[in-house]
């Protein structure tokens, strides 16, 4: 399915209190992760969340910020990793693909927390661009949908 078959992203409803999520987000390409954000924030707004953005140098340190913030006293009933990777001319692509997304999974399963995941890997700047625009088309905004799904199951679950 492409992005633009793609249902529309929507703010599901958050069983329980307000829930706060913390926005990861690598801006190395800056307008898309801006972009991105924006999906994200607006549907976190649409389901009664508050939110809190951090942003990181590049998208292989968004797990790595994750698992700093969970060593903190601060508390978040949820996150959203947000980052653009361009493929270039090396493998240098391939590698961080594949070491970001997997550091992102690794800290979502071993700490049990709730994640959506807004990463986009594409092979152009226009690619990206698609999937960051305010058309609806956003994966900023499903990453959002994501996190509060599992913050849903969470509570319905007694794990939050």
């Amino acid at each position: 399915m492409s992005t633009q078959d793609a249902v529309l992203p929507s703010a599901p409803r958050v069983e329980g209190p307000q829930p706060h999520v913390l926005i990861v987000r690598a801006p190395y390409y800056r307008d898309v992760v801006d972009g991105l954000t924006i999906g994200a924030q607006r549907i976190l707004q649409d389901a009664g969340a508050t939110s809190e953005v951090l942003d990181v140098a590049g998208s292989y340190e968004l797990a790595q910020a994750i698992r700093i913030v969970l060593r903190g006293s601060r508390r978040f009933d949820g996150f959203v990793a947000l980052g653009c990777i361009v493929k270039g001319e090396t493998d240098h692509y391939d590698f961080i693909c594949r070491a970001s997304m997997d550091g992102i999974l690794s800290v979502a399963l071993q700490f049990g927390i709730c994640l959506g995941t807004g990463l986009l890997t594409c092979d152009t700047v226009a690619q990206a661009e698609a999937r960051s625009g305010q058309d609806g088309h956003n994966k900023g905004a499903e990453a959002a949908a994501a996190a509060l799904l599992q913050i849903n199951a969470a509570r319905r679950f007694g794990a939050a």
